[in-house]
């Protein structure tokens, strides 16, 4: 989970997994897996940084590590 501010001002805590894309538009557009679309405050970057950080906390990325290094055997 990430947590985000709305335009208005209002928190939001959104799953990374339903991140489908962003862009700055110059505001901040996500688009989710459903199609829903969300503004945000949050620069892209930011964004990133939080999803990165996530998938790190449920282990993710090291499931994918680990995967990758198991293939060939």
């Amino acid at each position: 989970m990430v947590r985000l501010t709305r335009m208005n001002g209002k928190p939001l805590v959104i799953n990374a997994l339903m991140i489908e894309s962003m862009e700055e538009t110059p505001d901040t557009i996500i688009t989710l897996i459903n199609g829903k679309k969300i503004m945000v405050l949050e620069a892209e970057a930011v964004i990133m940084e939080q999803v990165e950080q996530f998938l790190q906390r449920i282990g993710a990325v090291q499931a994918t590590i680990k995967s990758t290094n198991t293939e060939g055997l």
